[in-house]
């Protein structure tokens, strides 16, 4: 991103751009407007939810949300599963990046094609939804959305949901190239010796410090010279919309993120960093990118640096 302005080419962040101050509103779908639209021909939604069952060492085992979204989902939408449909093989990670080809041939089978609307949407702070959306983002697919708080909003409003599916015939998805949003290890080793790149980790501050450990990342301790912005701090608690652009901003100023050119964020798995990811788009940012491997790559080599403390 080339720097217009003091901070980083900063936006013009007004609300006259949207009711919660974001530059980019239209990445967004709110509840009510989705539900007017329920029954499109040329609406596609997509729930992508996986399920973390968190264990009492720290770590998880990872479901497919497919259970949850056959007993109750919003009407018209189909299951997409980020763990196995939508993931890389590979013998260690979970939820690498598919390759294109992968990622055209499951939206087709779908009933999802380039013609569509796309609306995403998954539970609690709903960075699944995120993670797909920088998905089709990355080959070339821009008419997709975030449904702002999720299945958890949508809930909470009384909208309808139903345990009945339907299938789509078949479409065609081409998959092409678009904004390199998912990045590398290579790209981070880069970043840390780069003074204009920020390097953010979005997991919980005490998992960063190093005071706890989780065993899926196998060392204590953040990437060298990262800092942390909370993903779960983005959203509100109980509704899980994203916060007002002003309060976004504080969080990503107090890290001192917006000084940079560019950021990178990165957690455990490369999910809940698109969190932050996004919500930096929202605000006006587009030099971001997500480490797909994340700590679950990076905490497996110990030649990869890593420091404790805040």
């Amino acid at each position: 991103m080339s720097e217009t302005g003091p901070e980083r080419g900063a936006p013009e962040i007004g609300a006259d751009r949207s009711p919660h101050g974001y530059a980019r509103p239209d990445l967004l779908v709110e509840t009510a407007e989705l539900e007017a639209r329920l029954g499109e021909p040329g609406l596609r939604i997509i729930d992508c939810d996986i399920i973390l069952d968190r264990q009492p060492d720290g770590g998880y085992i990872v479901w497919s949300g497919s259970e949850a979204w056959a007993e109750s989902h919003i009407p018209g939408s189909v299951y997409v599963d980020l763990s196995d449909e939508l993931a890389a093989d590979h013998p260690h990670l979970r939820f690498m990046l598919p390759p294109s080809s992968q990622f055209a041939r499951v939206m087709s089978e779908k009933g999802v094609g380039n013609e569509h609307d796309v609306v995403l949407y998954s539970r609690g702070i709903n960075y699944w939804a995120t993670r797909l959306f920088l998905m089709f983002q990355t080959f070339g697919f821009d008419n997709v959305r975030v449904l702002n708080g999720g299945f958890d909003k949508w809930r909470q409003e009384g909208r309808p949901v139903t345990a009945e599916t339907v299938t789509y015939p078949r479409a065609r998805f081409v998959a092409g190239t678009g904004p390199r949003y998912i990045v590398g290890m290579d790209d981070v080793l880069d970043a840390m010796d780069d003074p204009r790149t920020a390097l953010v980790n979005a997991l919980p501050p005490p998992v960063h410090s190093g005071e706890r450990l989780i065993p899926n990342y196998h060392r204590r301790g953040h990437i060298r010279g990262s800092v942390n912005v909370y993903a779960a701090t983005l959203a509100d608690r109980e509704r899980k919309t994203f916060k007002p652009a002003d309060e976004l901003r504080t969080s990503f100023e107090e890290a001192g993120v917006l000084e940079s050119e560019r950021t990178i964020t990165y957690c455990g798995g490369g999910i809940s960093a698109t969190t932050d990811a996004f919500a930096l788009l929202l605000l006006g940012y587009e030099d971001v990118a997500v480490y797909d491997g994340s700590m679950s790559e990076w905490g497996r080599d110990p030649s990869l640096p890593l420091e404790v403390g805040s």
